[in-house]
């Protein structure tokens, strides 16, 4: 796992800038760094060393010197492809799998991608016709950035790495300032920073003559096979297992996060590592918001090591300005704090963890995914009826009920954005100032494009495949990438597998989720190894008491001085800040949410801004 920047080469200093960028990504590559620096292009290289610790270092180049390669990512079917390289001619001076990818692109051109077993993100420049081809994994698990400039093309794992470079110009997107109020992360290709994209997952793309062409080369088919759920349970826990051993694949010891639930409990019995680690925050309710006697527990029935640690109030915010820096962008999932703070727990050991992450997108374990399921006498109504109530219900104080009503109204489209809906268009513009951000477009047409195209599947299958492309990516995988490389730790996730995906997205909706249950198939998977306690215990995922600490008057104080700060002022109408705030701390409604959403982005844009 490693992390990577470059440009085309049009300035001076071009050395100088480049190690300054490769500076602010060394959390990323600790062990090791390169350069390569031409008349048209700069590559610059951190690396953590995982595979071929000795040889596997990077910009890569082919046999003849005629292409250079820099790669973050994680190959894990690189031997097998390796051999079929060798058989064609090819020659091989490391045993990293990043020199498979560099081959690989020789032999097969773009569709390399397509061959490729794991997560990755990389660029590839030819120097007979100075292109650039670069690519993003099939769920974009690693990050890709880039901007174009009048003279330069930059790109990177990292947008902070952008920051030192001459022609780059830090300016706030303020779209994405009203998007990320509703969504609580970035869902747009365009980020927090104006002109610089993210490369969407599954995609490829070609840089020549200073324009950028992009293809996608997967796209994520739900086509449903007849079973039942013991056949899915068999052949989900033989993939799954075989995806884990293939993910092991190391030179360096590998652990495992644990939470209470059956995703990360699954994982760490399967891949049979000696080292666990667990976190929980200290709370006045009991356990509700510490998983780490679940987590002690299953791992010494599995008989493995649990390391954990309680993280404190004062350790959360006293932390959570860095946090937001390493993000690049502002995301607003309280959990990515915990996050961070395993990952930090975990690279005191280990150097390479697996996780659960994607198998509640990919089996259907979101507890929202039960409601297209869940009919009652008011759903039986005509919905011309319901959607006339929903209409008039938006005018009301929201009090008990009233938003069930305007959802019962709407279509699945018109009112499933993803696991967060923090803000409507409606209450965002009340508390924006910018009229940029307010002529922005509603949350709902985003979420269109996917929408299209499963347009004949059910509601559960067009809310997965909504959150496979949007959520999972924005939010999931981001925070996943970021705190862990923060701590220069390695994260692999075997649920997003190829083999896995393929897998899944041929399981009835009976094997996904009914009215009573999430994860059906896998949860049977789960039980052949698990304890049944383990195996349907609902989903916590490092859950966190924002709501309760909004509460308290220390930390009601610290989010109050953010809200009517100069920055605050500058963007939003702060007495509706304050506004909010305030009924929160009364207890009258939970807002928790809403507020963490915008205190977020003020500590983000303190971080990059101020």
């Amino acid at each position: 796992m490693c992390g990577f920047v470059g440009f085309t080469n049009y300035i001076n200093d071009d050395g100088l800038v480049l190690g300054s960028m490769m500076d602010a990504i060394v959390h990323r590559g600790p062990d090791a760094e390169g350069k390569y620096v031409d008349d048209d292009i700069a590559l610059g290289f951190r690396r953590l060393s995982i595979i071929d610790l000795e040889g596997g270092n990077q910009p890569m180049l082919n046999e003849d010197q005629s292409k250079i390669l820099v790669f973050n990512g994680e190959i894990y079917n690189y031997k097998l492809l390796r051999e079929e390289l060798i058989e064609n001619g090819h020659t091989f001076s490391t045993n990293a799998d990043s020199e498979v990818v560099l081959h690989g692109f020789e032999q097969w051109g773009a569709d390399v991608v397509k061959r490729l077993r794991g997560m990755f993100a990389f660029v590839i420049f030819s120097k007979d016709d100075r292109s650039i081809f670069g690519a993003r994994d099939m769920f974009g698990i690693k990050p890709f950035y880039y901007t174009i400039s009048e003279n330069s093309f930059i790109f990177g794992s990292e947008i902070k790495a952008f920051l030192p470079h001459p022609e780059f110009q830090k300016k706030l997107n303020e779209e994405a300032l009203a998007h990320y109020l509703s969504f609580q992360y970035s869902p747009t290709e365009e980020t927090f920073f104006k002109d610089v994209y993210k490369l969407p997952p599954a995609h490829y793309f070609v840089f020549k003559d200073g324009k950028i062409e992009k293809t996608r080369y997967f796209k994520p088919e739900f086509k449903t096979v007849p079973g039942v759920v013991d056949f899915y349970a068999d052949e989900i826990d033989k993939t799954l297992r075989e995806s884990v051993e293939a993910h092991k694949i190391a030179d360096v010891e590998v652990g495992s996060f644990l939470s209470s639930g059956i995703d990360s409990s699954y994982i760490a019995e399967a891949a049979k590592v000696d080292k666990t680690f667990t976190v929980g925050f200290e709370s006045n309710d009991g356990d509700r918001y510490n998983e780490i006697g679940f987590a002690k527990q299953f791992a010494d029935t599995i008989g493995v090591e649990n390391i954990s640690k309680v993280i404190t109030p004062e350790e959360y915010w006293a932390t959570f300005p860095k946090i937001q820096y390493q993000m690049d962008e502002p995301l607003a999932d309280p959990a990515s704090i915990a996050l961070y703070f395993v990952s930090k727990l975990a690279s005191e050991h280990v150097k390479v963890v697996m996780s659960g992450e994607g198998a509640d997108e990919l089996f259907g374990g979101y507890r929202i995914y039960q409601e297209p399921l869940t009919l009652t006498f008011y759903d039986r109504l005509p919905f011309g009826l319901r959607r006339f109530v929903s209409k008039v219900c938006e005018y009301l104080p929201k009090i008990y009920g009233v938003n069930y009503l305007i959802r019962r109204g709407k279509t699945i489209e018109e009112r499933y954005i993803g696991n967060a809906n923090i803000f409507s268009k409606k209450e965002r513009n009340t508390l924006l100032k910018s009229e940029i951000a307010k002529q922005t477009c509603a949350p709902k047409i985003l979420c269109d494009e996917f929408y299209d195209e499963v347009a004949s599947k059910d509601d559960v299958t067009k809310m997965q495949y909504l959150d496979i492309n949007m959520w999972l990516m924005g939010d999931i995988l981001l925070k996943a990438d970021k705190t862990s490389m923060a701590n220069s730790l390695e994260l692999r996730v075997p649920f997003l597998d190829k083999e896995v995906m393929a897998l899944a997205t041929t399981l009835p909706l009976a094997c996904r989720v009914n009215t009573t249950s999430t994860k059906i198939a896998l949860r049977r998977a789960a039980e052949k190894t698990l304890p049944r306690v383990t195996a349907q215990k609902d989903k916590l995922g490092f859950p966190v008491p924002i709501r309760e600490w909004l509460r308290e008057e220390e930390y009601y104080n610290k989010v109050k001085e953010q809200f009517t700060s100069e920055i605050a002022d500058k963007y939003f109408n702060t007495d509706k800040l304050v506004k909010m705030l305030d009924v929160h701390k009364k207890g009258k409604t939970d807002l928790s949410r809403k507020i963490w959403t915008v205190y977020t982005f003020l500590v983000w844009y303190g971080e990059y801004f101020k």
